[in-house]
């Protein structure tokens, strides 16, 4: 179980990065279930971790205007195991999508200081 906190009015957990030649380090990301992806770290976080570059990738905002952004390799460590997942460079705040969430339930206590729990689904 992941566990994490509403903050002005914003769910966010912890996701620990694995980076390359370097000690784990913890992010605080907000959970954006509008966002399909894994998760998002801003260039200069991605550039400071070292993690390896993929390709670019076409993305579609919510604005729906679509913008070209990097797509780099991350591994982390979620709910007790390692895993590797796409990283797109992008934005001033850590985001995680659903794609991190999918076989999970997300339970959120929307109010200041309240919980937010990630659970596998069983």
């Amino acid at each position: 179980m992941i566990q994490g906190t509403v903050v002005g009015r914003q769910a966010r957990i912890g996701v620990i990065i694995l980076p390359p030649r370097r000690p784990p380090v913890e992010i605080e990301c907000v959970v954006d279930t509008g966002f399909e992806g894994f998760l998002t770290l801003p260039s200069a976080v991605i550039t400071d971790l070292d993690l390896v570059y993929l390709a670019p990738m076409r993305a579609n905002l919510a604005d729906n205007s679509h913008i070209v952004t990097n797509v780099h390799q991350a591994t982390i460590f979620w709910n007790g195991i390692e895993r590797e997942i796409p990283v797109l460079a992008m934005g001033r705040r850590p985001l995680i999508g659903t794609a991190l969430l999918s076989d999970y339930h997300l339970g959120i206590d929307f109010c200041e200081g309240g919980t937010v729990l990630v659970d596998e689904i069983l």
